[in-house]
């Protein structure tokens, strides 16, 4: 958990599931698992076992502690619609997120027929946004299950971008997230590749967030895209005025 994040599109992070596996291109060099994997067997600490599930039910509370409104994205370290997590601890989370009214949550998932399984049963308050991630034009249909979700807010994380999405249906979607592959071994990402997606996005009135352009050393590349930092949101009601 961290009560001011690094990532640029939110403000903190809630884990109460950590550990996943790999599904999809886009986990291939997940930065998730290299970090949990540096502390497995170290007793005591958040991630002794590693990257392995693991469902953490003395934190479910944690966002009703934190009185100042935030973004918070639900489980940077793992998957809430995981194969392996129980339907009732789904429940569990949502119904945090529910009573923590004065956050917005931003959940994100690659796991999107489960998504759109669970999607029906889950008390969708107009804090908890939605989101799936698309890498390449191998996982769109992830797209077509989150429309599916009665969410207020659909997103779009196209993060890492490892090939091109000309021809994204953006019907029902409210934000979309773009950014390059960081780390050890990142792979490139074009400029054509982003501009196509920023074009799409304004024809469709869709929100536009530039997240980074990556590689092995991200601070050197930035975040600007033509001479610009596009740090677009979803235009919501205050969240000030809901603080408890």
């Amino acid at each position: 958990m961290s009560l001011n994040s690094h990532i640029e599109w939110t403000d903190a992070t809630w884990n109460p599931v950590t550990g996943c596996n790999k599904v999809s291109q886009g986990c291939k060099h997940c930065y998730a698992l290299r970090f949990a994997e540096r502390f497995r067997g170290v007793v005591g600490h958040p991630f002794e076992n590693g990257f392995d599930l693991t469902l953490h039910e003395d934190r479910l509370n944690l966002p009703l502690a934190w009185k100042e409104p935030r973004r918070i994205f639900v489980n940077s370290m793992s998957d809430l619609y995981h194969e392996r997590v129980p339907e009732a601890f789904v429940h569990s989370v949502f119904e945090t997120m529910v009573r923590a009214r004065w956050h917005t949550f931003q959940v994100l998932t690659k796991r999107a027929r489960r998504l759109g399984e669970l999607g029906d049963s889950l008390p969708w308050a107009p804090n908890i946004w939605q989101g799936v991630s698309v890498e390449n034009e191998d996982v769109v249909e992830r797209i077509d299950e989150l429309r599916k979700v009665p969410a207020k807010v659909r997103f779009l994380s196209l993060e890492p971008l490892i090939g091109p999405l000309d021809s994204l249906d953006l019907r029902d979607i409210h934000w979309v997230i773009v950014g390059g592959e960081s780390g050890p071994g990142a792979r490139p990402m074009r400029k054509a590749w982003v501009t196509s997606i920023r074009d799409q996005c304004r024809r469709a009135a869709v929100p536009f967030f530039f997240k980074q352009w990556g590689g092995v050393q991200k601070h050197r590349t930035g975040r600007e895209l033509d001479g610009k930092t596009w740090d677009q949101f979803p235009v919501i009601r205050s969240r000030q005025s809901l603080a408890p």
